[in-house]
């Protein structure tokens, strides 16, 4: 499974509910990446989307612990266990973990490879993303060059789970 998660220079993410910034480039980047695969969210991330709809072009898979809760459109599950049952039906490099903090903090451990946008900025925020530079588990794997919104600098970056990225080096 991958995750994709925009992250300020402390590896935070949000603040009273909403993205920290919205970077044009990295809206792009979400969309490339994300069309036509399944992406794993909380309830309260679906509903900061415009009109708490799902996302247009995508299997959209809502973890919500509220039994009656219904979106068009989304598969409602109730449980970290359900989704995955729900989620073995496809490939795991056709499923993105994109928020927000819990369900990232609960999905990490089936994640094998992470799309992390990071500014180098510090913004007021109420959640966080796990640092993966202190996780021995992940290991920095790439970067685009340094790129510019107005005056906020980010960086694209991949990180992979180390055993994946050893055995992948091995060929």
């Amino acid at each position: 499974m991958n995750l994709i998660v925009n992250v300020d220079k402390n590896w935070a993410i949000g603040f009273k509910g909403g993205l920290l910034n919205r970077i044009p480039e990295d809206m792009a980047f979400f969309r490339k990446m994300t069309t036509g695969k399944v992406i794993v969210m909380g309830r309260k991330t679906l509903e900061s989307f415009p009109g708490g709809r799902p996302l247009a072009k995508r299997v959209n898979v809502v973890i919500t612990g509220q039994e009656d809760y219904k979106a068009e459109g989304a598969v409602i599950v109730h449980s970290v266990e359900e989704a995955l049952e729900y989620l073995k039906q496809y490939k795991d490099e056709d499923i993105f973990v994109i928020g927000g903090e819990s369900i990232y903090r609960q999905f990490l451990p089936y994640c094998d490879v992470a799309h992390v946008t990071q500014m180098d900025y510090a913004y007021q925020a109420d959640t966080w993303f796990p640092n993966l530079d202190e996780i021995d588990d992940f290991v920095f794997v790439d970067d685009s060059e340094e790129r510019t919104y107005f005056n906020v600098e980010y960086r694209f970056k991949l990180y992979m789970r180390r055993e994946r990225y050893e055995k992948m080096l091995k060929g």
